[in-house]
């Protein structure tokens, strides 16, 4: 098992280079201006669909059925492929009726109702706030697998609840490199350059994940089988 110190101390660094290429992105802009640079940043920022979450989803759902996990990639992939005049057209209206945000979105094609919007607004942080619990509880679990903290009922401190530091970090990640002031034009260079950093991570883990599963558990069942 990792020691808590290193594991804490890897943490904080990785979380520490996400906010200085969040901040050099921010300041230099440095794939906005580069034609050759933009589709590759925004490419590899389209992976925020993958979550933490999806690390355990889908691996455990390709162990457990097989290509029965690929349908929630290719929903998506066949989206950008194919319905590429379908989000022109959502640009369009947003940028006409300075949408920011679903709520927005849908009032705006029902004559801008104000309890529509509520009522949208409602929908959405009630179907979110679940899936945002399981993304902070896929985090928790990771570094009790890897520290071999086991969790018991109400022991321990809640100061010492993986899940809450995690959630303060990208709180504070959020406010100085989120949405700063409501406006549909307003650009996020910083926190795109970040995403499509730590997708690149995400990426090379589940490349090593699959070596893994292919080269050793592969080799481990092919014994079983010859013992058999």
């Amino acid at each position: 098992m990792i020691p808590g110190w290193l594991l804490l101390a890897v943490s904080l660094g990785y979380a520490a280079l996400l906010f200085a290429i969040a901040w050099i992105g921010d300041r230099s802009r440095l794939y906005p201006d580069r034609p050759g640079l933009r589709p590759v940043v925004y490419s590899l920022a389209l992976a925020v669909y993958c979550s933490s979450w999806t690390f355990y989803g889908a691996v455990g759902s390709a162990a457990r059925d097989g290509p029965s996990f690929l349908p929630i990639y290719l929903g998506p992939a066949l989206l950008f492929l194919f319905g590429l005049p379908f989000l022109e057209r959502l640009v369009r209206v947003a940028k006409q009726h300075n949408v920011t945000s679903i709520a927005d979105l849908v009032a705006s094609r029902f004559g801008k109702s104000n309890r529509l919007a509520v009522a949208i607004t409602v929908i959405a942080l009630t179907a979110a706030v679940p899936y945002v619990a399981l993304q902070l509880k896929a985090v928790a679990m990771s570094l009790d697998v890897l520290t071999g903290a086991m969790r018991g009922g109400l022991a321990g401190s809640w100061l010492s609840d993986s899940a809450l530091w995690v959630a303060a970090v990208m709180a504070l990640f959020a406010m100085l490199f989120g949405t700063r002031a409501i406006d549909a034009a307003e650009n996020h260079p910083g926190l795109v350059l970040a995403v499509a950093a730590e997708s690149l991570v995400k990426l090379l883990a589940f490349v090593a994940v699959g070596v893994f599963a292919l080269l050793a558990l592969g080799d481990a069942a092919a014994v079983r089988e010859g013992v058999r």
